[in-house]
């Protein structure tokens, strides 16, 4: 019988250094959103991938940041915790930015996991010689395994890096379906993809203060699926900006989100928005629950 090996990889850095765009490449399709706007990933994401008989279940976590609000510290205490559980940890960061304080920050609190690897990424935007110095600083913050370099965009160099982490899974049976999707509520990930194109299309007009709910999905007899969501802002100026002028703004959002859709889950969809003031969202607990998120007093 083959000795099968699984475990998990929690995916952290600063917001914008490209871990969504990393999973996203890494599993052939869209898993995680992809936004202009940082601080956007609010939810800790899995997939799971196959290197040969070895299970790689990544945990893409939000980026992390100064947290102000009480929303950016269950995002930021749930990147710290998927740490936590992770068996190795992939630090990923932005080769155009080099190391930054919040770098640093950020290496002091982990540096004593076991499997540490690094992703320089963008490596294609920045000449190799200023590539040096930042590893040599990497190598002085913690006791890194690998320091890979690659592009998550172009897709160079995340072969040999899911090599690298293949190696370090610990023996034992495969903890998920190999053919999984992510394991997510199907609810929260057709939010996610709408709450993309939300921050697509309006990320200048619009705050972070936005939240995209999937209030209930039908099957018709036709096996179309019929897709309720809310997006709540906080107050009627965000109100109107969403919904646009004779509401093209909310329209172009919901051509796009039911494309995506179809395409992600191969099948015909129908998705209704709605657009609704919530000024005190971020203070109602289910608010966090339905993200996988802690809600803290």
């Amino acid at each position: 019988m083959t000795q099968t090996y699984s475990g998990f990889i929690a995916i952290i850095g600063p917001t914008n250094a490209g871990k969504s765009t990393l999973l996203n490449q890494i599993m052939g399709r869209k898993v995680s959103i992809v936004s202009h706007k940082v601080q956007t990933t609010r939810t800790r994401l899995r997939a799971v991938k196959m290197v040969g008989a070895r299970q790689l279940i990544f945990v893409d976590t939000p980026g992390i940041f100064k947290p102000s609000r009480r929303l950016d510290r269950a995002m930021v205490g749930a990147a710290m915790d998927a740490v936590g559980d992770a068996d190795a940890v992939l630090l990923i960061l932005d080769a155009q930015k080099g190391v930054t304080d919040t770098i640093r920050g950020l290496t002091e609190k982990i540096k004593g996991r076991p499997n540490l690897f690094v992703a320089l990424n963008k490596v294609d935007a920045v000449r190799k010689q200023d590539l040096l110095p930042i590893v040599a600083e990497l190598t002085t913050l913690a006791d890194f395994r690998e320091i890979f370099m690659i592009s998550a965009l172009k897709n160079d160099g995340v072969v040999q890096m899911l090599d690298a982490l293949a190696d370090v899974m610990p023996a034992g049976p495969y903890l998920f379906d190999p053919q999984t999707r992510p394991d997510v509520p199907d609810e929260l990930y057709l939010a996610e993809l709408t709450r993309e194109k939300v921050y697509k299309y309006i990320h200048q007009e619009l705050p972070y203060h936005i939240n995209v709910v999937t209030e209930r999905v039908d099957v018709d007899p036709d096996g179309v699926l019929d897709i309720y969501q809310k997006i709540v802002v906080q107050n009627d100026a965000h109100k109107k900006i969403v919904i646009g002028r004779g509401g093209a703004q909310l329209k172009q959002i919901g051509t796009a989100a039911r494309r995506d859709i179809q395409d992600q889950w191969d099948v015909n969809a129908r998705l209704h928005l709605f657009v609704r003031v919530e000024p005190d969202w971020e203070n109602k607990a289910e608010n966090y629950t339905d993200q996988g998120l802690e809600f803290k007093k």
